[in-house]
């Protein structure tokens, strides 16, 4: 039994990994799951038999490469000084992946054309929850004003998913990047409170 389980996630992880690869290169409507599934030896049941389709395939290459930008993103707030300056730390460098080819097609374009709603995704759950975390430090030593913990949670957290979105659509994800980021700034920073201003 140990052993069958060890093959299914050997299968599971070979499926995932190409279909990574797969979704990056041609992108999610033009992959194949025959090329797919051969590529890795296996067949077109054990990619229905782990993710039920194409579609489950995708959410699940999705969720590992969001969950992998929301680790690199934590990295980086803890260089900076203080809750505040982590939080938007956090916020500039979600939005920078954007750049990324692969975060750029397959979280960004192809996710919330295939399975919608991005904040609706597991990942994002897990993102919001260590902005609120964030927010109620920021909260509890008054640096930011007297809110909602959740609602400022998720305006931050929407702010910085839109920007990334913006920047990943745009004809020039480059010149967009700057403008983002200053925005999201601006926005962030009128949660403060009236002395942090």
């Amino acid at each position: 039994m140990a052993k069958r389980l060890e093959t299914m996630e050997e299968n599971r992880n070979k499926l995932v990994a190409a279909a990574r690869k797969a979704f990056a290169d041609k992108g999610f409507a033009a992959a194949s799951m025959d090329e797919l599934t051969a590529d890795v030896g296996l067949t077109r049941g054990a990619l229905y038999h782990n993710f039920g389709d194409k579609k489950g395939l995708l959410a699940a290459v999705v969720h590992q490469i969001d969950s992998e930008m929301a680790l690199r993103a934590k990295e980086i707030a803890r260089r900076a000084d203080g809750n505040w300056q982590r939080l938007l730390a956090e916020g500039e460098a979600y939005i920078e992946m954007a750049l990324d080819p692969e975060v750029q097609r397959i979280v960004l374009l192809d996710g919330p054309a295939v399975l919608g709603d991005p904040s609706k995704w597991p990942s994002q759950n897990s993102c919001l929850a260590a902005t609120r975390q964030t927010v109620s430090a920021l909260l509890e030593s008054k640096i930011i004003k007297p809110l909602d913990e959740e609602a400022a949670a998720r305006l931050l957290s929407g702010a910085a998913l839109n920007a990334a979105l913006w920047v990943a659509a745009s004809d020039s994800p480059k010149e967009v990047l700057p403008k983002a980021i200053e925005a999201f700034r601006a926005i962030a920073s009128g949660l403060l409170a009236a002395e942090q201003g």
